[in-house]
């Protein structure tokens, strides 16, 4: 499993510790990726995903999955979310018929 967040495309980066003595050696800094389960109405059950922290404040600072996903550009997600966003429309579009 990659250590990419799914919404914000946020990953792992590199850079050095930096001693006392300016010695450097190289250090990995990793995202703050969590397990969550948002709800989403359409859909009528939670769905796992793995984002950061910040992804998972965006997302309820816009209203929640369902809300967040539809306004959302296709082309900005990841192919795992373009799933997901097709599944909650088409969910969204039934309900309504």
């Amino acid at each position: 499993m990659a250590r990419r967040c799914s919404v914000t495309g946020k990953g792992v980066q590199t850079g050095n510790n930096v001693s006392h003595a300016k010695n450097r050696t190289r250090r990995r800094f990793l995202p703050n990726l969590q397990a969550t389960s948002l709800f989403s109405e359409a859909l009528g059950h939670a769905v796992r995903l793995r984002l950061t922290t910040a992804a998972v404040r965006t997302i309820e600072h816009n209203g929640g999955l369902d809300a967040w996903i539809s306004d959302a550009r296709s082309t900005n997600l990841d192919p795992s979310m373009r799933r997901l966003k097709k599944q909650i429309l088409s969910a969204a579009a039934s309900r309504a018929a």
